[in-house]
């Protein structure tokens, strides 16, 4: 399976059954206004912890009511991510959101080894739906790890293609990015990605096609492979790119959305539940096929 455009996605995520989202810090318009339109499209309910008050007044703004037993009051950021993570927890949520709270503050409650939800080490998976690429495109990591050593690259592929396998790929085609498509030892991510492809040839990340090191053009357009005859399965039909840090991954991915008119969604994965997390200044559609991603995988 493969999923063309994220209206594919809907189609899965809309067949689920009701699932919960946490969100923590929900006292935030923009985050309850993201959440409200997801509600009106999505089979999703909600738990909103944070400012009780702040929570009350903004849905009444919004022109929505919000059960009472649904929120949980909290004083500080810190008591928020907690408790969030606890709900998640205790089996009450199935996706966790973050509202207005600092990404460290809730990340702490979620790798937290006595109380958390992180299984090992989390990480940020983007989906990219371009006009000029024929499927959707997953982008690892963009959006928490500034500078992965290799034990950490291994911890983000692995993140990233179970999360496909519960999509439904069952054998994902993964390009481990470098500047070039040989190794080089004056670059040390294309000796990292050919250990990644060694990694996956052992059967280190399930099933899946991984090869590395690649340039963005071989792995995206197969003539380019043709022409500097690199032999390659996955060039011109990638699902995943793995990208050697976080600015490569950023850049790459808001470059695509605001000069190539792609669509973007992403959470964090690797830990128990999905977790949305995207930034305030993200537009409502990222905010709501964000968590459409999440359910999807659920």
């Amino acid at each position: 399976m493969e999923f063309r455009s994220f209206d594919d996605l809907k189609n899965i995520a809309f067949k689920k059954e009701i699932k919960t989202i946490v969100v923590a810090a929900a006292h935030d318009i923009y985050t309850l206004k993201a959440l409200f339109e997801a509600m009106d499209e999505m089979p999703l309910e909600y738990v909103l912890v944070g400012n009780a008050t702040k929570i009350y007044e903004i849905a009444k703004n919004l022109g929505k009511e919000v059960l009472e037993e649904r929120v949980f009051n909290s004083k500080s950021d810190d008591e928020t991510a907690f408790k969030a993570v606890e709900l998640v927890r205790e089996g009450i949520g199935d996706v966790l959101m973050k509202g207005s709270i600092k990404t460290g503050t809730l990340l702490n409650a979620i790798v937290s080894s006595e109380t958390g939800i992180g299984k090992g080490g989390v990480s940020y998976l983007s989906v990219i739906e371009s006009p000029n690429y024929h499927k959707l495109l997953f982008v690892t990591d963009g959006g928490m790890c500034p500078h992965p050593d290799l034990a950490q690259k291994v911890q983000i592929t692995k993140n990233a293609i179970d999360f496909l396998h519960k999509l439904g790929y069952e054998e994902p085609y993964v390009a481990a990015l470098s500047a070039v498509e040989t190794v080089n030892d004056k670059m040390q991510e294309t000796i990292d990605a050919e250990e990644l492809e060694n990694m996956s040839k052992n059967g280190d990340f399930g099933k899946c096609i991984l090869e590395g090191p690649l340039s963005i053009d071989i792995a995206i357009n197969k003539e380019s492979a043709l022409v500097k005859e690199v032999e390659s399965e996955v060039s011109g039909n990638v699902d995943l790119l793995i990208c050697d840090c976080i600015t490569t991954g950023n850049i790459f991915t808001n470059g695509l959305v605001y000069l190539g008119n792609a669509k973007i969604a992403g959470c964090i994965v690797g830990a128990s539940v999905p977790i949305v997390l995207v930034s305030r200044g993200a537009s409502d559609d990222e905010k709501k096929l964000s968590i459409m991603l999440s359910l999807a995988v659920n």
